[in-house]
């Protein structure tokens, strides 16, 4: 293992349940086992993936009462400790690009774009993001790298932000680890995957608009007309109410389970008949990767983001628009019988957590 004197460090808002902050676990992982010196660095240290930092990387606490108030103490963290290199991601970013340039420290930074700014812009009713693709266009180009998760990211980036497109890098997620087959054989024990019970449909994400999971469960009733099935959805957030009271209007709570955050959701995308992304938008939907290694059968939505990069156009999964209840129901209805597959290593290779660090390592000469 080669040893660093340099430290890099991560910043975020917390790890709340997302894949953007898992992505940020696997890649600080990934970068300290090289032998480098790695720090987490939270606004605040809260959320659900906070027992799955690696021993391998020092948390730093800013303790912040809201990522915006963290400033001063990221500028105060970066002095006292001097990274060679900065990475943040989602609602991070602005906070670091002020903090390095009120330091007056000189590491070099990355900011990191994980999901499509013109679809949050137009789905968030919110001031603070109404006039965010100005602000970065105006402080985006203080970073040193600009990277994007995915092609799409990157081109939605410049043309809502108006940043120049060759100033943006697309690296994909570090998606693929070495663990995730090993986590996919733990047993589960849920009802619903014993012998002889009806096909389980899987879902995984967090219940808010972006997801779509309300079109999901639409198209659920459709299929569920005419085919012994269940839905099963992973995750937590603010549509639960919602989702719940739509489950009950269709008659569906026999075979409709939202069954909250699960810290391991792969024995279920392994065993599942077919895995569904029904979201309105993305950047590179993590939970897409992992279905696809895991050799499920996969229908996802060709929305905004990296969903068709993913699927190379179909190729290894189908793709159906945005926000169609009945083309999905159709979808899902001509993949009921599909076999799981082993996936060709071309599937995801560009998302092996090897390949990742490398281009990681490579991209910042304050850690090579």
């Amino acid at each position: 293992m080669k040893t660093s004197t340099e430290r890099l460090a991560f910043f975020l808002p917390g790890l709340y349940e997302g894949g953007a902050e898992r992505i940020v676990l696997n890649l600080a992982k990934g970068i300290s086992e090289r032998g480098y010196k790695v720090d987490l660095v939270l606004a605040r240290a809260e959320g659900p993936y906070m027992a799955q930092i690696p021993d391998t990387v020092r948390l730093v606490d800013l303790n912040a009462p809201r990522v915006l108030g963290s400033v001063p103490a990221l500028v105060k963290y970066l002095r006292r400790e001097h990274p060679s290199a900065l990475i943040s991601g989602m609602f991070a970013n602005m906070i670091a690009l002020w903090a390095r340039r009120l330091s007056g420290v000189p590491c070099r930074l990355a900011i990191t774009e994980h999901n499509s700014l013109s679809s949050i812009v137009k789905n968030k009713n919110d001031l603070r993001w109404q006039i965010y693709p100005k602000l970065a266009g105006w402080f985006y180009p203080w970073a040193d790298d600009i990277i994007a998760v995915s092609s799409d990211v990157a081109d939605d980036l410049t043309r809502t932000a108006k940043l120049p497109r060759e100033r943006i890098q697309v690296i994909y997620n570090p998606i693929v680890t070495p663990d995730l087959q090993t986590k996919s054989e733990e047993p589960l024990g849920h009802p619903w995957f014993r012998d002889g019970e009806p096909p389980v449909i899987l879902s995984v994400g967090r219940l808010t608009d972006q997801k779509a999971f309300d079109v999901l469960i639409q198209a659920f009733y459709f299929v569920r007309k005419n085919h012994p099935a269940r839905l099963l959805i992973l995750g937590e957030g603010e549509n639960r109410p919602a989702l719940e009271a739509l489950i009950w209007q269709l008659g569906l709570e026999q075979d409709v389970s939202l069954m909250g955050f699960v810290q391991n959701p792969y024995p279920y995308m392994k065993h599942a008949s077919l895995f569904v992304l029904p979201s309105r938008w993305e950047g590179l939907p993590t939970v897409l990767v992992e279905a696809l290694y895991l050799g499920a059968p996969i229908v996802a939505t060709d929305c905004p983001g990296g969903s068709s990069e993913i699927l190379r156009d179909g190729l290894f999964g189908r793709l159906v628009p945005v926000e169609s209840s009945l083309a999905l129901a159709e979808a899902i209805e001509g993949s009921m019988n599909d076999r799981r597959s082993s996936p060709p290593k071309e599937s995801w290779q560009s998302f092996n957590l090897d390949f990742v660090v490398d281009r990681y390592i490579n991209l910042l000469p304050g850690v090579s």
